[in-house]
């Protein structure tokens, strides 16, 4: 089901008319605010996330040199 643009401009109207155009504004304003907290928190968890997953590589990593193990990190000790 398309929608013409004198349809979605009439839906408009009305959605003014009803509401009021300060009204809309703040709505706006508070649903930008909320995208905007939501990427910001979809960042954060992507950057934890990563960091998580480094950290877990990290320390189950170990250190061959000619075949033999020389060290290994103890994964027990996460900080």
């Amino acid at each position: 089901m398309k929608f013409s643009i004198w349809e979605l401009l009439v839906i408009a109207l009305i959605v003014a008319l009803l509401f009021g155009t300060k009204k809309l504004r703040s709505l706006g304003a508070d649903l930008g605010s909320a995208v905007k907290g939501f990427r910001s928190a979809m960042t954060d968890a992507e950057k934890e996330a990563q960091k998580d997953v480094l950290d877990d590589n990290e320390a189950k990593a170990s250190q061959v040199i000619d075949g033999e193990v020389v060290a290994k990190k103890d994964v027990s000790q996460k900080a």
